[in-house]
């Protein structure tokens, strides 16, 4: 990790900056992805899927057969630890449900709003060398507490041409059954116009890497919505001689696993709490399976040493971490000071690790510092707001002067007119 010892203000645009490819970068490829399989449909991702996951697939949606011996292959064990995760997921987004909102504006003019479902709602579940089982929980399980009707689940296959059974078993377990071996680029694309086997969605939700983000953000010029960009993962951790440098090198190390793409920070303003983290992650880094990957990830990443805890925090909030642990002696201060953060995690023993599995807060969060424009993913996620109003005789009366005189001042006579002509005929009427 690189290190960078109070860096002027004028330094931070650099410092904030991704090690991710730009929009531009990819977009020409994503482009002829998406125009093969609005053109060609299955046959084009069957095509893809060989090219970019070296597998030659027959059929793209997995048999009930395939889900049972998926099913049947996961050990009790972690069977019960996911249906743990389950439990707590639902809770958690079962509480986020609100009511609908009634409020009579003035006398005979009422106006409220609902909450309804999206009706059709695709989920990207990434895989490759990590596959994201947990990613199901986080975003079935909102769906089916929203009410959407139809909800399509595209992930990519392994080298032997299936789905992980921990995979599986979580679509199982959270009743679906649209389930498609099919990852990246083609994935999002199939979702977005359809084809001979894989539904078109209204909104496609879920992370992946910088390909998959792309695709989802080309994905709107096609009116399918997305829950928000969601590219590769990163973390920050800000904390002083009161944290266990063990704990914050295991949480870093916890981010960098996940793809050399990856991005972990290291934010501090004592000095001497550096040399600590460093010694931490080297001992454990060579324990790690995903050594290779999380050592490319640490390239990309940086130890930051500021002056004060003021600003601190006025950095992070610049930088607007996907992921925020806080691990500091004065933690009121900067708890209330978080302004862009995907999820927080409070205190020495509250390990990014649980949000990712099983605390009950979801982990589809913006990345890339959209976090200052996006929520992570909640249960609102999946629905849209609808308003109504119902007006009578006299609310109509009591309201109608002020929308003649706003639309008349606007230079639009015929919403002038619908309310003139009503005004009249009640007139007539007395």
């Amino acid at each position: 990790m690189q290190k960078f010892i109070h860096p002027l203000t004028s330094e931070w645009e650099a410092l904030i900056e991704r090690p991710t490819a730009s929009f531009d970068d990819l977009k020409d490829l994503v482009l002829k992805v998406f125009k093969q399989v609005q053109n060609r449909g299955d046959e084009a991702v069957l095509e893809y899927t060989k090219q970019f996951d070296k597998i030659q697939l027959q059929t793209l949606q997995v048999s009930p057969e395939e889900i049972l011996n998926g099913v049947n292959a996961v050990p009790k064990e972690l069977k019960k630890a996911i249906q743990i995760a389950k439990s707590n997921i639902e809770a958690f987004h079962k509480a986020q449900k609100t009511k609908t909102i009634k409020v009579e504006i003035q006398s005979g003019v009422n106006c409220w709003q609902e909450k309804h479902p999206i009706e059709k709602v695709g989920l990207y579940i990434p895989g490759g060398s990590a596959p994201l089982f947990s990613t199901i929980l986080m975003l079935a399980i909102p769906a089916q507490i929203a009410g959407c009707e139809e909800i399509v689940l595209c992930s990519p296959p392994n080298i032997q041409g299936k789905l992980p059974n921990e995979v599986l078993y979580a679509a199982h377990l959270c009743g679906l059954n649209k389930i498609f071996k099919v990852g990246g680029i083609q994935a999002v694309a199939g979702m977005t116009f359809g084809t001979e086997s894989i539904p078109s969605v209204y909104k496609i939700f879920g992370p992946g890497n910088q390909f998959v983000n792309v695709a989802k953000q080309l994905a709107t010029r096609f009116n399918v919505a997305i829950d928000l960009p969601a590219g590769p993962s990163e973390l920050l951790v800000v904390a002083d001689e009161t944290a266990d440098a063990d704990f914050v090198a295991s949480d870093l190390l916890s981010q960098a696993e996940h793809g050399p793409d990856s991005q972990v920070i290291l934010v501090t303003t004592k000095e001497s709490f550096l040399e600590k983290v460093i010694k931490a992650i080297n001992q454990q880094l060579q324990n790690l399976p995903r050594k290779k990957i999380a050592q490319k990830a640490l390239e990309n990443s940086k130890m930051i040493v500021l002056e004060n805890d003021k600003i601190a925090v006025t950095f992070i909030n610049s930088y607007g971490p996907e992921h925020y642990i806080i691990c500091v002696e004065n933690e009121k201060y900067y708890v209330d000071k978080v302004r862009n953060a995907g999820s927080v995690f409070i205190g020495n023993y509250t390990p990014e690790s649980a949000g990712d599995y099983a605390s009950g807060t979801n982990h589809t969060l913006p990345t890339n510092g959209y976090s200052k424009q996006y929520s992570g993913v909640n249960l609102d996620s999946f629905t849209k707001a609808i308003t109504f109003q119902k007006i009578s005789k006299k609310g109509i009366q009591d309201l109608g002067e002020s929308i003649e005189l706003m639309a008349a001042a606007e230079g639009l006579q015929g919403h002038k007119n619908a309310i003139s002509i009503r005004l009249k005929k009640i007139n007539n009427e007395a």
